[in-house]
């Protein structure tokens, strides 16, 4: 049966009305003590996992850009990242490593998580999620180059489909220098291999 909802369209249903729907529909009872005030919780949930949509990655990078006489590499590594997956809303999450060489100017090194943040703060697909941070920084600074790689475990292979407990998805984006150099490219994937214990 065709749905008689147009697509972007809301229905009058509370968020919490359509949780407490899906719950039904998946054969409980959502007034059973431990699901009554779920839809609240799902509700408040939900709208932490995706608050990247009311960011501007851009002008949050704008915010903290320093003039320097700097032109070697710099790289943040194993920052940690959760997103959802677009497909079926089950969480991915992994580590990001981000380089770049400057240019004149460099970023304050708290706003590359922040930017990661969000745009992992969204629904997702690992490959956009890593060509975005590394063009947010391409067209914010305009760099020498950027490169991003993301290693990641995701959930919709780990607890449903072909259910693979073990298996990584590592994604790349290279922009200018990192990807016309390759000694640049080789030297930044050198480095994030390096795991140190302390710093």
């Amino acid at each position: 049966m065709k749905s008689t909802t147009e697509p972007n369209t809301l229905t009058s249903a509370t968020y919490e009305e359509l949780v407490r729907e899906m719950i039904v529909r998946l054969g409980e009872d959502p007034d059973r003590e431990g699901l009554v005030r779920t839809p609240g919780r799902v509700e408040k949930a939900m709208q932490f996992l995706v608050q990247g949509y009311k960011d501007d990655p851009e002008a949050l990078l704008r915010k903290a850009l320093f003039t320097v006489n700097y032109d070697e590499m710099v790289i943040v590594k194993d920052i940690e990242m959760f997103s959802l997956c677009e497909h079926h809303m089950l969480p991915f999450f992994g580590k990001v490593h981000v380089a770049y060489i400057p240019n004149g100017k460099v970023i304050g090194l708290s706003k590359i998580p922040r930017l990661i943040e969000a745009f992992s703060r969204r629904l997702q697909i690992q490959e956009r999620l890593t060509t975005q941070i590394a063009e947010a920084i391409q067209n914010t600074i305009e760099p020498q180059g950027v490169g991003v790689v993301i290693e990641a475990r995701h959930l919709c292979m780990m607890m449903r489909g072909v259910e693979k407990q073990h298996s990584s998805a590592v994604t790349s984006s290279m922009l200018g220098c990192f990807r016309n150099e390759e000694e640049t490219r080789t030297e930044f994937l050198s480095l994030i291999r390096q795991r140190t214990n302390s710093v």
